[in-house]
C-alpha cells in the first residue's frame, strides 16, 4: 500500500528543503549580517531556492507517469551500494580535526572515487589530490576562522 504518490512526495520534499533553507537563512542573518557570517549562505541559499522553484515548475509542467511500474523498484544491491559510502563519510568527518581538512578531503575523494570503480591511478591520485587541495584552500581563505589542516599554513 502506498500512502503518497511520487509527485506529492517529491513535492513534499521541495517544499521542505526549501523552507528549511529559508530558516537557515533567516537564522544566520539575525545571529550576524557580518559579510564573513553571509559569504557562503547567501549564495547556496539562492541557489538551492533557485533550484527548488525550477523544479517545482518543471513538476507542474511535467505529464503524470502513466503507471505506478514505471518506477524501478530498490534492490538489496542498491543498499549494499551506499552504505560503505555512507561509512566512509562518517570516517571523513569524524578524522578531519586529527587529519586536517586537506589529507582528510584528499583521501575522502581518492577512497570515494575507488569505491565508485575508478581503477586509473593516475585520474584517481591526480583528481583526490586537486580537489583536495582546491577545497582547502578556497575554505582557509574564505572562512573567517582557521581550520585544522596537515599540509596547508594555518592558525588552528
Amino acid at each position: 500500500m502506498r500512502l503518497f504518490s511520487q509527485r506529492s512526495a517529491d513535492f513534499s520534499v521541495l517544499i521542505i528543503l526549501a523552507l528549511f533553507v529559508c530558516w537557515y537563512s533567516w537564522d544566520s542573518y539575525h545571529a550576524s549580517s557580518a559579510v564573513e557570517n553571509l559569504v557562503l549562505i547567501a549564495p547556496i541559499a539562492l541557489v538551492a531556492l533557485a533550484l527548488c522553484l525550477m523544479e517545482l515548475i518543471r513538476q507542474f509542467l511535467a505529464r503524470p507517469l502513466s503507471s505506478p511500474k514505471e518506477s524501478l523498484p530498490e534492490t538489496e544491491g542498491d543498499l549494499k551500494s551506499v552504505l560503505p559510502i555512507i561509512a566512509l563519510f562518517t570516517v571523513y568527518v569524524l578524522s578531519l580535526e586529527k587529519l586536517g581538512f586537506d589529507i582528510a578531503t584528499t583521501l575522502f575523494v581518492g577512497l570515494f572515487l575507488w569505491i565508485q570503480k575508478e581503477r586509473r591511478l593516475i585520474w584517481l591520485i591526480g583528481y583526490s589530490v586537486a580537489f583536495g587541495l582546491l577545497m582547502s584552500t578556497f575554505f582557509a581563505q574564505m572562512l573567517p576562522y582557521p581550520m585544522p589542516m596537515s599540509l596547508l599554513p594555518t592558525d588552528y
